[in-house]
């Protein structure tokens, strides 16, 4: 299979990236709805509503923003850089956006329960079935690595043998979702932990993988895809503390 996969039906070019988008939003969803049909959700649906659009429209933001960010050197004012800024988008600033929209929301409607567990595994689902897709751009997409001899090269596209970062993430997902399964099964958790677990590991993941790729780096040799994993990582600093000295 070549790199990127775009096969043709009926003499149409199809857009695998986009479509495993949108599968991952619809099946990320309906695994959404599948698990709070079998569990016990504290929170009123009418509230529970309140939450997600919260989280939509802080995800949109956030993504929108981050993604805009991850190339601020080249700041232009021509009608082509006003749409890729339109465009760009980037799951990290997602997550972090709707994490914020989430706590918004909650603050509104007054609801002080914890939301976020019945989000992790959908979110992790989603994001693997994205990644796919975005190992299948090839380098279409900026989630490809830098150059490489070793054998974890592979030719993206553009005839270069790189690190596939979109796959060492759906295997780090896959990994994840294991580890937190027999976390969860193990251990009475408290409500909202889950989650967090899943944003300090995924969140950490993505500040060291970050330096396998090509990108603009900033002050201190950082991109600000890392400023933000440091950021969200300073944000759950209390539950890493109870993490790390849990007896």
């Amino acid at each position: 299979m070549d790199i990127p996969f775009e096969p043709v039906v009926f003499g149409v070019k199809l857009n695998v990236h986009l479509m495993l988008e949108y599968a991952a939003f619809f099946i990320g969803f309906r695994y959404y709805i599948y698990l709070r049909k079998d569990s016990l959700d504290t929170i009123s649906s009418s509230n529970r509503l309140s939450i997600i659009i919260g989280a939509v429209f802080g995800a949109f933001l956030g993504s929108r923003i981050v993604g805009f960010l991850e190339n601020p050197l080249a700041i232009s004012f021509t009608p082509e850089y006003l749409i890729q800024i339109i465009s760009a988008k980037t799951i990290m600033g997602g997550l972090f956006g709707g994490l914020l929209g989430v706590e918004i929301a909650k603050k509104i409607i007054k609801e002080k329960k914890s939301s976020g567990d019945l989000f992790t595994y959908p979110i992790i689902l989603g994001i693997i079935i994205g990644r796919i897709g975005c190992f299948l751009a090839g380098i279409n997409e900026f989630t490809y690595g830098k150059e490489t001899t070793s054998f974890l090269g592979l030719d993206l596209g553009d005839g270069l043998f790189r690190y596939p970062i979109a796959l060492f993430e759906v295997v780090f997902l896959i990994l994840l979702w294991i580890v937190l399964k027999r976390f969860q099964h193990r251990l009475d958790l408290e409500s909202g932990l889950l989650f967090k677990c899943f944003m300090i590991f995924y969140f950490l993941f993505r500040f060291l993988v970050e330096f396998l790729k090509p990108n603009t780096f900033l002050i201190f040799g950082l991109s600000s895809i890392q400023y933000l994993c440091i950021l969200c990582l300073l944000y759950y600093q209390k539950t890493i503390r109870k993490i790390l000295y849990a007896n």
